[in-house]
């Protein structure tokens, strides 16, 4: 079988595999909302054994890889000083770890955990991955 069709059919088994695992599943499209760094952060850190890991998991990855795909489009095509400098080889799941620990780390400071998510993560991979002055 070629690359490509092991990939569709590697990702028609997955998606298949959520769609049957649904009526199991906890999390629910409305459950999932991105208001505040604490949304983020409880989604992010749902534990691998919870019914609910799945959607979170993958709604965590993609705001993650979003913001970052935006932070460093805008970056470089607006040459506008990078906010995150993560090393080559860093994967979305080092930043949802270093996420993750930042948030803990925050987590009784109200006014951080507040702020729409999108702060919160930068401000958890800049403080990770800082950019040397």
């Amino acid at each position: 079988m070629s690359r490509k069709g092991l990939n569709k059919t590697m990702l028609g088994t997955a998606l298949g595999a959520i769609l049957c695992a649904q009526p199991a599943i906890a999390v629910q499209d409305e459950d999932v909302n991105f208001d505040t760094t604490e949304d983020l952060y409880q989604v992010c850190s749902v534990a691998p054994d919870a019914p609910e890991y799945v959607p979170a998991s993958f709604a965590c990855r993609g705001f993650i890889e979003g913001a970052v795909q935006y932070h460093d489009e805008v970056a470089k095509r607006k040459k506008l000083k990078r906010l995150i400098c993560y090393p080559k080889g860093a994967t979305i799941a080092d930043g949802r770890a270093a996420f993750v620990a930042w948030a803990k780390k925050h987590a009784q400071n109200k006014k951080l955990m507040d702020e729409i998510p999108v702060i919160g993560l930068v401000r958890a991979l800049a403080e990770k991955y800082p950019c040397k002055k």
